[in-house]
């Protein structure tokens, strides 16, 4: 149980908040790099509206959302170069289509099209512009104070000979509770073993054999990187890979997981406090060198089926209905923790341990700021996931949001799994 005061400073994001003045010290993903063009897009992060474009010249500039004439928003804006002739040459930027004022990628005003020739008024107007990188096939955005720290490289992001796609949804609901899940291990064997296999059971199809597993000891570590989810189950003993090595929650804000050469980060981006976009960045490695690929897919990843109802057929929508049907935000003050939630509660210190070191002026976890130690992060993980890597690739390349990328069928055969392609994901694999 929380009182609600302590719910609010660990799930407000937006600016002058505890939570918010924590969550502005990192980088965070806005975009696929494939989906950023010369038509703005308007994006929500941390509470703040924004618009991301990409110039003429391939560089991506991050912008407030409201044009500092008139407030209308930038969105209803488009690429285009300087017209005047003192600005023959100069890089593209970011013109409103209310009144053509141009904007650079650093916020600076380059035109006034209905001012005198002859005004120094634009020289004096500037839109707030942010921070922007790409890393992976993933635009990423840092809105905090200076100076801000480095863009991590965690090794998903920076691997050769692998294949990547990026899918993503937003889903209406604070980010926290999305992460309590992913120090809540009991739930695998529920919601995606019994609960799955009685859905499966009405279709007619076999249960799971990798998600069925009886939890028999967890822990949770925390470690330079977040916390370490370490686990015994049914039929293992601490010398497996499940307990001796684990998977990490990087702190804040994203999961670790993967086995047999899928591995994957499930990152959530908090918009506000009721909404968040989760990002599923998946890495497909079978092994030696593979195609290069010339751009990173991305798809959106559907949330209802043609009722209005919550898909909870597959692993990701079972997750998503879990953590949606809790509310905006999840009532703490209402709930009754039990030993097994000691996972959620190492979250929540953790948190709050944070946020009070960013109030005292120090820098939170995961924060790097030496080029030496930021080339590659290398996170630790298990290969043989619940006890065997091929198995769980198998399961969850059709039994989780995989099975809508577009690439998916690609990616059977790049690891000779040929059985499995054109199989419904609720049939046994």
């Amino acid at each position: 149980m929380l009182k609600p005061e302590l719910n609010r400073r660990l799930t407000q994001v937006g600016p002058g908040t505890p939570g918010g003045d924590l969550l502005r010290r990192y980088w965070w993903p806005i975009a696929p790099s494939v989906d950023v063009g010369p038509e703005p897009l308007e994006r929500r992060l941390l509470g703040e509206d924004l618009v991301l474009f990409r110039t003429r010249e391939g560089d991506v500039g991050l912008l407030e959302r409201q044009c500092p004439h008139r407030s209308t928003s930038l969105g209803l804006g488009y690429v285009d170069q300087p017209r005047t002739p003192e600005a023959a040459g100069s890089p593209s930027g970011l013109r409103c289509g209310y009144h053509g004022w141009l904007f650079g990628t650093d916020g600076r005003c380059l035109e006034q099209p209905g001012e005198p020739a002859d005004s120094t008024f634009k020289d004096r107007i500037r839109a707030q512009s942010y921070r922007v990188q790409e890393l992976g096939g993933l635009v990423f955005a840092y809105l905090g104070p200076e100076p801000a720290p480095l863009l991590p490289r965690y090794d998903l992001f920076v691997w050769d000979d692998v294949w990547r796609d990026i899918g993503h949804a937003e889903l209406p609901c604070n980010f926290l509770q999305i992460m309590e899940n992913s120090v809540d291990p009991h739930h695998v064997e529920w919601l995606h073993g019994r609960y799955d296999a009685f859905l499966r059971e009405l279709s007619g199809a076999p249960a799971s054999e990798v998600l069925t597993k009886k939890h028999l000891k967890v822990a949770f570590d925390v470690f330079e990187h977040g916390i370490l989810k370490r686990r015994v189950l049914e039929g293992q003993t601490e010398d497996d890979e499940d307990w001796k090595v684990g998977h990490p929650l990087v702190f804040p804000s994203m999961l670790r997981i993967g086995g047999g050469g899928l591995n994957f980060f499930q990152i959530r981006v908090p918009i506000d406090d009721e909404n968040t976009w989760h990002v599923w960045y998946q890495t497909y490695q079978p092994g030696g060198s593979v195609p290069p690929q010339e751009t990173v897919p991305a798809y959106e990843v559907p949330l209802y089926d043609s009722r209005g109802k919550l898909l909870r057929d597959y692993v990701d929508g079972q997750d998503i209905t879990a953590w949606v049907t809790q509310g905006r935000i999840t009532p703490r003050e209402r709930e009754h923790l039990g030993s097994s939630d000691v996972g959620v509660m190492a979250l929540r210190r953790l948190f709050a341990e944070q946020i009070d070191r960013v109030a005292a002026g120090e820098d939170p976890l995961c924060t790097y700021r030496d080029e030496t130690t930021n080339q590659v992060i290398t996170l630790p993980q298990e290969k043989e996931k619940f006890g065997g890597g091929d198995a769980f690739r198998r399961e969850f390349l059709l039994h989780g949001q995989t099975r809508y990328s577009p690439i998916l069928h690609d990616v059977l055969a790049l690891f000779g799994d040929h059985d499995l392609v054109g199989r419904r994901a609720v049939e046994p694999v």
